[in-house]
């Protein structure tokens, strides 16, 4: 082959390459779905949704069933509202539970739902009325340190002078 003709398919190749690395990079880190039947969409509100983001993955006994659509701020309720996508063919009953949970102690948040027992199931629009905001890790940390404040001082050991 002439050189012109081996340049082009080298110049394909790694083209090729760096189109499947962006695609691997966009699939690991929660930015891509390849999702093309949506199924219904729910929203639920929070007070706190923590580092929680857009195309967050929602699970339901580890199993991803939907993803974070879209997080808005709702000035009448003072709560951010979350639209839900969940996966064509998954239904969950109208009185489910979203909590916004961590994957490990410092991993991406998630929201995680579980079902309830009622008859009737979520419909497309539908709001999930039971939700646990995100635990913030700063809050927890502030909270231990203000109640070891208000204990006071230690006591000195005995046979210490004070």
């Amino acid at each position: 082959m002439p050189r012109s003709k081996v340049d082009i398919w080298v110049g394909l190749f790694v083209l090729l390459g760096g189109a499947a690395i962006l695609f691997l990079a966009l699939k690991a880190g929660n930015l891509l779905t390849l999702s093309f039947d949506s199924g219904s969409t729910v929203v639920a509100r929070f007070d706190n949704i923590g580092g929680l983001k857009p195309q967050a993955a929602v699970k339901s006994a580890g199993v991803v069933v939907g993803r974070v659509k879209s997080i808005t701020f709702d000035p009448k309720t003072f709560q951010a509202q979350v639209e839900l996508t969940l996966n064509k063919g998954v239904e969950f009953p109208k009185d489910t539970s979203a909590k916004i949970l961590t994957a490990g102690l410092l991993g991406e948040q998630y929201i995680g739902l579980e079902p309830g027992y009622d008859q009737i199931n979520l419909a497309q629009g539908d709001t999930i009325k039971q939700t646990q905001s995100a635990i913030v890790l700063e809050n927890l940390i502030s909270q231990f340190l203000y109640s070891k404040a208000a204990d006071g001082a230690p006591e000195p050991a005995s046979g210490e002078k004070k």
